[in-house]
């Protein structure tokens, strides 16, 4: 099978996209043909050691997948070939990536694709859809009439952070680093959307939340945790997804005198039974609407270099050229 794979760790050109064995099913897992893959910052970080990752090599890139299931163990109960499906966190724990024209996944992993929706969506959403709903429904307990800040509005978690955040029935703030970015945190439903370049955005926030914010989506890899625990509310809850070597000053009086509660989570951690259950309502939300993918470009597998080279120079390089999710279809 043709697959995007490494030997060793280092720049986008150490990936080669060639022929490796096709993986055989065991008895709980599903052989999937793969339409569709999609590029995370993780992926960068990895592909490039900056993160310490157990790889076997050759080791396929890729956590998230998209298609539809060719073959099924024995013991396969939920699935049966013919069935479009969707996977994230994969490429962890042994599992192996899933930038290849078949994945052999474990069946508790698989989620089902709605009919009407495209497997380009349903991978753009998966990582990160998934991470969203784990910050706001496991760890912040978002309830509805709370008023959420979304720091990155316009991203590929914070895009979603602002529609779920939406159809739990809260009050949303996003921020964004361009006007064009603030105007797209509100067509995806934010109530109040600040450019941080342009705007003051204490004062912003303020003016629309007096009493502060319940839950402080995060985005930022060094958090202003002065500017920020001095706008939550209290008992206010702040989530964090990035910024694994930060180490920015935090102002422990301020925050534990308000009752505030900080959140730290990685979606490598999370079990399969928390995944499936955000899966569920990612899946409802998808086939209503109420969830929409943010996607920048669809690319062939073939320029996955150019794809993983786009990413890290947004990513790492701060360039904030993406707006939205790269795919490559495969």
């Amino acid at each position: 099978m043709n697959a995007a794979y490494i030997t060793r760790t280092g720049p986008p050109e150490v990936i080669t996209c060639g022929e490796l064995p096709a993986p055989q099913p065991t008895r709980s897992q599903c052989l999937v043909r793969v339409t569709a893959v999609d590029v995370n910052p993780i992926d960068i970080y990895w592909r490039g050691g900056m993160v310490p990752a157990a790889m076997a090599f050759p080791f396929i890139l890729g956590h998230d997948l998209a298609g539809t299931v060719v073959e099924t163990g024995p013991d396969v109960k939920q699935f049966r070939p013919g069935d479009r499906v969707w996977a994230t966190n994969q490429g962890f724990a042994g599992r192996p990536g899933t930038f290849a024209e078949f994945a052999a996944v474990e069946e508790t992993w698989l989620y089902p694709t709605p009919p009407n929706v495209r497997d380009e969506d349903a991978v753009a959403v998966s990582l990160v859809g998934v991470t969203a709903h784990l910050g706001l429904v496991s760890h912040a307990r978002l309830r509805a009439g709370e008023t959420v800040l979304v720091a990155g509005g316009a991203g590929g978690v914070g895009s979603c952070v602002v529609q779920m955040a939406k159809a739990l029935g809260a009050r949303v703030i996003a921020t964004a680093g361009s006007d064009a970015k603030a105007a797209a945190c509100r067509a995806l439903g934010a109530d109040r959307a600040i450019n941080y370049k342009t705007e003051d955005v204490a004062a912003a926030v303020k003016s629309f939340a007096p009493n502060g914010v319940n839950v402080w989506w995060e985005t930022a890899r060094e958090p202003d945790f002065d500017r920020t625990v001095a706008l939550l509310a209290a008992r206010g809850r702040m989530v964090l997804m990035a910024g694994r070597e930060a180490r920015p000053p935090f102002p422990v009086g301020p925050f534990y005198v308000k009752d505030c509660a900080l959140h730290g989570f990685a979606l490598f951690n999370a079990a399969p039974e928390a995944v499936r259950a955000a899966a569920e309502d990612i899946n409802r939300w998808l086939a209503t609407g109420a969830l929409r993918a943010r996607i920048d470009r669809v690319l062939p597998l073939s320029e996955v270099v150019a794809a993983h080279r786009l990413q890290e120079e947004s990513t790492v390089g701060k360039t904030g050229a993406l707006a939205g999710k790269i795919v490559l279809k495969v």
